[in-house]
């Protein structure tokens, strides 16, 4: 990520994530975060702004997370800005700016979130090189 346009978006998921794979078996996930900024006006109401719809991708072990996310999901996404370009069959040239997202992770601004960690198996001790063995009447040479 050094030397390109870092990023920091928050914001909802506007549909669910859609994974795929490469032909080299990669996972890559495209989705789009929606924010719309509110502001006060000189009289105290709050207004809307207009909305900024950021289409994000991730790859790999990410992929695979985020596309366990849903539609209206709040999310937080860190990346880098790409501008991509292409030409339409008919020589019609396309560009867009998208952000490959470093890290994605769920904001609890308006809902709380449990955090559940993957309980880790203790390894067997027949398994374990360094576990005492019992005492044995041999010597250990």
């Amino acid at each position: 990520m050094a030397g390109d346009a870092a990023l920091t978006v928050y914001g909802n998921l506007t549909k669910d994530p859609e994974l795929r794979f490469t032909q080299g078996g990669a996972a890559v996930v495209r989705f789009t975060v929606a924010m719309t900024p509110r502001f006060q006006d000189r009289e105290g109401q709050w207004k809307e702004g207009d909305p900024l719809f950021m289409s994000c991708t991730a790859w790999r072990q990410l992929a695979e997370n985020v596309a366990t996310l849903n539609k209206g999901d709040r999310v937080v996404v860190a990346g880098s800005l790409r501008q991509r370009s292409w030409e339409t069959d008919d020589g019609q040239k396309r560009s867009m700016t998208e952000l490959t997202a470093e890290d994605v992770g769920l904001s609890v601004k308006f809902h709380p979130a449990e955090s559940k960690r993957a309980e880790k198996s203790a390894p067997k001790p027949e398994d374990d090189p360094w576990a005492s063995k019992p005492a044995s009447d041999e010597p250990p040479f």
